[in-house]
């Protein structure tokens, strides 16, 4: 194995960890929106990633993630919210008002 062939292996493997990185996030985004509304008597109803950025965050890049969900207050009506991710940690979720 040559270094062109090594250097394009590493490439290859940043790549696909970047790639399992985001969906772990998209993972956990999922899970606290589900948390999040069955704490709050609401039905997730879609969850969609908008933005995928690598941005500073703590003094390191990290991905920098925004999301768009839809729920329900009242199982008829259907209302979008949104949720900000950096690295894997949710910094904002925001609502609109709701009817129950």
């Amino acid at each position: 194995m040559n270094l062109a062939d090594l250097l394009l292996m590493m490439v290859i493997l940043a790549l696909a960890w970047q790639f399992w990185r985001v969906r772990a996030m998209s993972e956990k985004a999922y899970g606290y929106l589900q948390d999040y509304c069955n704490k709050q008597g609401l039905q997730l109803i879609s969850l969609s990633r908008r933005k995928t950025r690598i941005r500073p965050f703590h003094g390191k890049l990290d991905w920098y993630c925004e999301f768009d969900f839809e729920f329900s207050g009242n199982g008829e009506d259907a209302y979008q919210g949104s949720l900000i991710m950096r690295g894997m940690q949710v910094t904002d979720t925001q609502l609109p008002p709701y009817r129950v």
